[in-house]
């Protein structure tokens, strides 16, 4: 209610100052005016909750009228407010525990949410070396079977040993490299 007045308000001032120019100490002024109202506004409003409050409270718990009541009859009605007091005690105890319980089982949950999704450290992969033609059948079998082992197709990469060339003679090397007999050796050498 405040607020949709409060809106309404300022709205007008927001219009009003696109038509007219204001000086900032009128600006000022205005809004300090704004805050007037809103404030008195909203300490009504809370005034009138409170009524509210109280009348609600009168028409469910009518007030303990005490007097004439003798010693018996005051014992025999406080007994029967703690037995009220006493079940609305274990509700509330039983709500805690119905509460506290469920917490647990959504951190359960959450927790393995986060262990599905994959927050745990993967084993590292080895490096493979697949040649053209394996990569090919393996990417048709995928599309041919649901299954299909790509370990078959892999083969683990091995550490070289580094070749020891001979030292020779360098015009023998060149005389044998020269033509296409040499690159062919070149090219086959390099496979």
């Amino acid at each position: 209610m405040i607020q949709e007045s409060f809106r309404e308000i300022k709205h007008d001032l927001y219009f009003f100052q696109k038509q007219t120019k204001y000086t900032a100490t009128r600006r000022l002024l205005l809004k300090s005016k704004l805050l007037k109202k809103a404030i008195s506004m909203l300490a009504a409003e809370k005034e009138q909750n409170k009524r509210e409050r109280d009348d609600a409270l009168n028409e469910r718990v009518p007030p303990l009228n005490l007097s004439g009541l003798s010693a018996q009859e005051l014992q025999e009605l406080s007994k029967e407010l703690h037995r009220k007091i006493d079940i609305v005690d274990e509700a509330c105890y039983d709500l805690e525990i119905k509460v506290a319980k469920n917490e647990k089982e959504i951190q359960s949950l959450t927790q393995k949410i986060w262990e599905m999704k994959g927050t745990k450290q993967r084993s590292k992969l080895k490096k493979v070396k697949k040649s053209h033609d394996s990569k090919f059948d393996a990417l048709t079998e995928c599309k041919l079977s649901s299954k299909s082992d790509f370990k078959a197709n892999l083969k683990t990469v091995k550490k070289e040993d580094e070749k020891k060339e001979e030292v020779t003679d360098w015009r023998k090397n060149v005389e044998a490299m020269s033509g296409m007999e040499g690159r062919k050796k070149l090219f086959d050498a390099g496979q």
